[in-house]
């Protein structure tokens, strides 16, 4: 199963014999088989009908429209559903189990602190040069770590955890900054616009992979707007963003290999109104790379959906707080450093 991405202008697209047809000025240029499709992805102005659109979901596979600019979410587009409505029933009736919240969520953040342990030990293991700027920030998220599971057994509340996860968050991104060349501009997250390549960078990963969170929610019965340990919020899929929460220090170690390998360097960004933005020919690097590492991203959004759904099904117990330990620990497809 593959993803399509569509970012050159002036295409037609259509549907013929099972096949998603690609035309440019009337000329046939490319054919994909529908069940081949996961993912449709939209950057660029194109033209398509209904029908096309009917034609996708009805083969199971998501559409993605992104604003050309600015790569912003302007429509999504999904595939068929999971059809057993009572996950979702019951999964709107434990969201108001505060004990239920605090597991899962102790979860997540745990298993989000470890992986972003495991991403600055990577970049220390390529740049020894950087023990002074790196060891300590992994000494003071493991010691947050230890705190998510004491001996008492008791779990953390829910604020307790939020403000864990953001004390670890500002340490590990100044731990971070320091990996990537000065040139760059990176002195920390921003967003909404990103003002420097890393960011532009990292918001584009993450809008994919919160797309794809959002599809392998539905595929398994789950609500993606009902999270349990980020709040319900207006437009917000916040189970989705449960979801993504441990993979992401591994798309900021993408992130920072795409740089150090020079696969993407400074000349591949354009400035636009004080966003920074990937460029056209940047876009056709990072896509390609991007894939490469997002299959293995989605099998873990897949295993971690299915987990809640067989603990929505069968019920929660110590044994849930139990599989704390970071999910993704079991894949071993990391990055592979140029």
């Amino acid at each position: 199963m593959a993803t399509l991405y569509l970012d050159r202008k002036g295409l037609d697209l259509d549907v013929e014999n099972g096949a998603l047809i690609l035309r440019e000025g009337g000329e046939r240029v490319r054919s994909v088989p529908l069940t081949f499709l996961d993912r449709v992805v939209i950057r660029a102005e194109v033209s398509l009908t209904s029908s096309v659109l009917g034609e996708l979901a009805h083969a199971g596979a998501e559409t993605v429209v992104l604003s050309g600019r600015h790569g912003k979410k302007v429509a999504r587009i999904d595939g068929i559903r999971h059809n057993d409505v009572r996950i979702r029933l019951r999964q709107y009736a434990l969201f108001h189990d505060a004990m239920l919240r605090r597991l899962w969520a102790g979860r997540l953040v745990s298993a989000k602190l470890k992986s972003q342990v495991r991403a600055l030990r990577t970049i220390l293991s390529v740049r020894p040069d950087l023990t002074s700027s790196l060891q300590r920030p992994i000494e003071q998220i493991l010691d947050l770590t230890k705190k998510i599971r004491p001996t008492s057994g008791e779990s953390p509340d829910l604020p307790s955890l939020l403000g864990m996860e953001g004390g670890a968050g500002s340490v590990y991104f100044e731990a971070l900054t320091s990996a990537f060349a000065p040139s760059l501009g990176f002195t920390g997250r921003n967003r909404r616009p990103p003002r420097d390549p890393v960011n532009a960078v990292l918001s584009l990963s993450y809008t994919l992979l919160h797309f794809d969170a959002v599809r392998t929610a539905n595929m398994c019965g789950l609500d993606p707007m009902i999270g349990f340990f980020h709040e319900p919020a207006y437009g917000r899929d916040s189970l989705a963003c449960d979801l993504i929460e441990p993979i992401r220090s591994r798309v900021d170690l993408f992130a920072w290999d795409l740089f150090r390998s020079r696969a993407l360097r400074e000349d591949h960004f354009v400035s636009d109104k004080g966003a920074c933005l990937l460029g056209k020919t940047g876009r056709q690097h990072f896509y390609p790379q991007y894939e490469i590492l997002a299959r293995t991203w989605r099998r873990l959004l897949l295993r971690e959906s299915r987990f809640l759904v067989s603990a929505i099904r069968e019920g929660f117990s110590e044994e849930f707080e139990d599989e704390s330990d970071d999910p993704s620990e079991k894949d071993t497809d990391e990055v592979t450093l140029h």
